[in-house]
């Protein structure tokens, strides 16, 4: 049952609000968020989400490591049969009275509608349209796809842009493997590919024979539209995406484990399971044997504007996803004893990666080390409002400035200025 608390509207008479309402207000348009944890069974984690050490295993062996925390979420993790009812769903986190209460970031956007996310937003997709997470993993993942919105269709799903972004806060070492697989090599035939994947299940199909692996390097990141084959390297990544978990495994052997083969057919509709060729189609060819891969898909931040200005005013602020129209994410810098008042034109979502201050009526800091279940003040979403009439955020350290990835949904008028 959903708890009220008791407020004064206009007239002076006593109103009720849902806790939707009450975070809204007790936050002057900003909601805290708590940590969202999501384990993966077939992946190790890299352990530089700041989880303490004893956690990482602490749904049990079977549901696997958690190597990722996502941010921002109304998306449910899809984890199989044993998936936790609110896995992958961020909370909001609301004082109400003596007492901590929470509501789904999802039940408050479709609670708060435009007041939240914005009228651009919500008119369009009834819903927050993207998160972001990081993905924390030792070794490498398969090489795999993600489907366009018509072939994700087929299995009632939506497409599934996404973007990396490799923060130096979170990669003191880069993992077992930080190269990422992007593409097929310019020359290879879809036949060859074909083969690659009539070979699924016999040991290593080789897949990656096939591709170009590029060195990541923290500070920048690459863009990945759907249809696009990529094997993200071992660095922690963080990731803006569009709503989605569709994909399908193309490799069937990395870091000498087994891919399961259920994973090939992970994104194909019933009729098309065992046909071959269906899972080229779902390649964009020429997207994925562009010869310039480097020039199109890799990006290094971006200023939002003149650098000089920006430091003259305290701060500096990245772009840096900023490829895709279905999300976008920055980088903000606030340097030490500054305040700076930051304006943006859409909603979005925010991770603290360094510092520690204050931002509107909240207290924010980057914690060293946090247990599961455990609360944190590095996590918070800004309301459309909010974000346009500016936020301030003080850097009460001396020292050490104040960093933050932020992220947004689709068309940021901002992107395209």
């Amino acid at each position: 049952m959903e708890t009220l608390s008791l407020s004064q509207n206009n007239n002076g008479k006593t109103a009720t609000l849902s806790l939707a309402q009450k975070a809204l207000e007790q936050g002057q348009g900003i909601l805290r968020l708590a940590p969202t944890w999501v384990p993966r069974s077939f992946c190790v984690p890299g352990r530089r989400i700041k989880l303490h050490p004893d956690d990482y295993y602490v749904l049990g062996g079977q549901r696997g490591g958690i190597d990722e925390r996502w941010l921002s979420s109304t998306t449910p993790a899809k984890n199989g049969p044993l998936t936790g009812e609110h896995e992958g769903l961020s909370f909001v986190v609301v004082n109400d009275g003596d007492k901590g209460e929470k509501v789904l970031l999802k039940d408050a956007i479709d609670e708060l509608k435009g007041e939240l996310i914005g009228d651009r937003i919500w008119n369009e997709y009834q819903s927050w349209p993207m998160y972001s997470k990081f993905f924390d993993n030792m070794g490498p993942l398969p090489h795999h796809v993600h489907h366009n919105d018509e072939k994700a269709a087929l299995i009632g799903q939506k497409g599934k842009p996404e973007a990396y972004y490799f923060p130096p806060q979170l990669n003191n070492h880069g993992g077992d493997f930080p190269y990422t697989f992007i593409g097929i090599a310019p020359g290879t035939t879809k036949e060859q590919i074909r083969e690659c994947l009539v070979n699924f299940t016999k040991g290593d199909n080789k897949i990656t024979n096939y591709s170009q692996a590029y060195k990541l390097e923290p500070g920048t990141g690459w863009d990945v539209p759907p249809g696009l084959l990529h094997a993200p390297g071992s660095m922690c990544t963080y990731e803006p995406q569009k709503a989605s978990d569709v994909f399908a495994m193309y490799q069937s052997l990395v870091n000498e484990a087994i891919i399961p083969e259920e994973l090939l057919w992970n994104g194909s509709p019933k009729e098309s399971v065992g046909d071959f060729d269906s899972l080229i189609d779902v390649l964009d060819w020429e997207l994925n044997v562009d010869p310039n891969t480097m020039e199109n898909r890799f990006m290094a931040p971006k200023p939002v504007k003149p650098v000089e200005e920006m430091k003259a005013e305290g701060y500096i602020e990245n772009w840096v996803c900023y490829k895709s129209d279905a999300f976008s994410a920055k980088e903000l810098t606030v340097f030490p004893g500054e305040t700076v008042v930051i304006k943006d034109s859409a909603a979005y979502g925010l991770i603290m990666m360094q510092g520690h201050g204050q931002m509107g009526v909240w207290d924010i800091e980057t914690p060293a080390l946090i247990r599961y279940g455990q609360l944190t003040n590095d996590e918070f979403f800004v309301s459309e409002k909010a974000a346009k009439d500016g936020v301030k955020i003080v850097n009460l350290s001396a020292t050490d400035p104040i960093v933050m990835l932020k992220h947004f949904g689709p068309n940021n008028p901002d992107l395209a200025k």
